[in-house]
């Protein structure tokens, strides 16, 4: 897939991942990993922006198999801005589907 296809979506996919629940990092990148080509370094500079905009906060979760584990966190600000890019979102999709 062409890098600035999923550059303009990834906010919204990992937004999406966390509504459902809070992940940590590896796993967020396993999971998207697994539908778009992305690498770790990537997706942690999404983290990063999504955390510097308050739409995401962190907390830590001790491992019994390794370090303390950083979780991802959805906030309500980015659950709003979720939900209002889903819509855009599908609506970009439909429109250019007719396009197509």
């Amino acid at each position: 897939m062409d890098a600035q296809l999923k550059r303009g979506v990834l906010d919204l996919c990992v937004l999406s991942q966390l509504r459902k629940r809070d992940m940590y990092g590896y796993e967020l990148t396993e999971t998207i990993a697994s539908e778009l080509e992305i690498t770790a370094g990537t997706l942690y500079l999404v983290l990063k922006r999504l955390k510097d905009n308050a739409y995401v906060e962190t907390y830590l979760v001790e491992s019994s198999s390794g370090p303390a584990r950083k979780y991802y966190h959805i906030t309500p600000e980015g659950l709003r801005y979720q939900e209002a890019g889903k819509k855009e979102w599908e609506q970009f999709v439909e429109r250019t589907g007719r396009l197509l």
